[in-house]
């Protein structure tokens, strides 16, 4: 391999002679070889947006040649349609609190400018990576709005997964609103709800994340950029300070807003916790419902068996025609995976010191995970799992039937205690409520069955319509015999 000799203030060090990146890239290869992953295609391109918008607000403020400007945007237009990527050799998590990071998009966007404007790889001479493509910026201001950036970038994808989510509990909803089945209150038969109910309440928390999430989202619209390395806008021309955040707004299609207190935007981090904290909500709910959905598809002969699952693959080596929950699962092990990596984000917010947070490496390496797997957990549990979902309809109202959950539905007309009772002789004898009610005469078979009718059972306010109805009756009945 041909090399060539590049310096920086630790040394001389040999580079490939046909490498974009320079010495101080390769320095942060061989420093941080920790996770396999280089940096993420959605942090490049957030870089490649901010080192354009840096360009032109530099050339706005006349401190920037015009030559050199468009230089440095033709690059990061390179960068932006997918070029040159393999480019970014460091590692996600490195210590220099993403020094490297910068460095590497520096030299990369330096080089393809150098070239364009006829000197060569490694050189210089036209376009420097310090002088030029991080004029006006510190990695302390340019790192944690790429992390925001990309964040946003891939926060959006996953609300348009969530959202689809929904769409999807919501027909199922329908699908089942007059399925009967006994609800359940600690693993015991609680009082009947409808299976659509079920599925309704779970769109209904999964709604809720959507708005922390977006909330969330909003918050880390507030960059740092003219901070530069502390929050005091050392060496930034008050034009580049005006103009910075408009136009990566601009360039990004995010309503990106510049902080208030430039020196609290660099050293903390809160912003950022709380949307992970907002991903961690997500995937607990997530969770309980993958929890749920395997709970009611056990057995499917010995258990419960309320629901069947689509069959998505073998689940033995060595029991034939045994089926998993595989894709409630998956979902399961997501959320392990995120609530761990919320701790992880949490420490670093809490282990920052002074005016800046070193952290935010592995930080925005978790975010970016947590947000990704999420992602694709959702997409699969919905394709996989939820839209193939059938109801034990057959099953579900046999349970009913032979439950004594229902007997919570007569208190209202017979009384506690006598429901009570009828409750134990029912366990006692295997007799239903239903038969145990018509045989003491102590309602008719048509109270019973307006009592008893699925609606009356689930839906509030119903129960009292007919108590009413029922005194209406009486109160009725009583006047016709006082007229005769």
């Amino acid at each position: 391999m041909d090399y060539r000799l590049e310096s920086d203030s630790i040394g001389e060090k040999q580079v490939d002679s046909n490498a974009y990146y320079g010495v101080q890239s390769l320095r942060g290869k061989e420093n941080f070889d920790i996770t396999g992953k280089h940096t993420h295609r959605e942090m490049i391109n957030a870089l490649a947006n901010i080192k354009k918008a840096c360009a032109i607000a530099n050339n706005m403020a006349g401190v920037l040649e015009d030559d050199k400007k468009e230089a440095i945007v033709y690059a990061c237009e390179k960068i932006l349609k997918g070029e040159y990527h393999d480019q970014f050799i460091t590692d996600m998590i490195q210590g220099g609190a993403g020094t490297t990071h910068n460095m590497n998009a520096n030299e990369v966007i330096a080089n393809i400018a150098n070239e364009k404007m006829g000197g060569g790889l490694g050189s210089y001479e036209y376009i420097h990576p310090n002088d030029h493509v991080n004029m006006s910026q510190s990695t302390n201001d340019v790192f944690p709005t790429s992390g925001k950036i990309a964040t946003l970038v891939l926060s959006n994808r996953a609300l348009d997964e969530l959202n689809l989510f929904i769409k999807s509990l919501e027909r199922k909803s329908e699908e089942f609103d007059d399925v009967l089945k006994m609800g359940r209150t600690q693993l015991q038969d609680a009082v009947p709800i409808r299976l659509g109910q079920e599925f309704h309440a779970y769109a209904s928390v999964m709604k809720r994340d959507v708005e922390r999430i977006s909330a969330a989202n909003e918050k880390i619209k507030y960059i740092n950029m003219g901070a530069t390395a502390i929050g005091t806008g050392i060496n930034v021309d008050p034009v580049y300070f005006k103009n910075i955040t408009p136009i990566i707004s601009e360039l990004t299609g995010f309503d990106l807003k510049q902080a208030k207190d430039l020196i609290d935007a660099t050293n903390n981090l809160d912003s950022l916790v709380e949307i992970s904290s907002a991903y961690k909500n997500l995937a607990t709910n997530l969770s309980k419902i993958a929890s749920d959905l395997r709970l009611m598809s056990s057995g499917p002969k010995t258990m419960v068996s309320d629901i069947i699952l689509p069959a998505r693959q073998n689940g033995s080596s060595i029991m034939p025609g045994k089926v998993n929950p595989v894709i409630p699962e998956v979902v399961n092990q997501v959320a392990f995976r995120i609530i761990g990596n919320d701790m992880t984000i949490t420490m670093c917010s809490e282990s920052g010191q002074l005016e800046l947070n070193a952290f935010e490496p592995v930080l925005f390496y978790s975010l970016f995970e947590s947000i990704e797997i999420v992602t694709n957990a959702l997409k699969t549990f919905r394709i996989n799992c939820v839209d193939g979902i059938k109801a034990n309809r057959e099953e579900l109202k046999r349970d009913v039937e032979l439950s004594v959950g229902v007997v919570t539905a007569l208190v209202p007309h017979i009384g506690y205690r006598r429901s009570a009772d009828i409750a134990k002789e029912s366990l006692k004898t295997g007799k239903t409520i239903k038969e145990i009610i018509l045989e003491n005469k102590l309602l008719t078979e048509d109270e019973l069955q307006e009592i008893l009718d699925p609606v009356s059972m689930t839906r509030p306010g119903i129960a009292a319509e007919h108590l009413i109805k029922k005194k209406l009756r009486k109160e009725l009945k009583q006047a016709k015999k006082e007229l005769d």
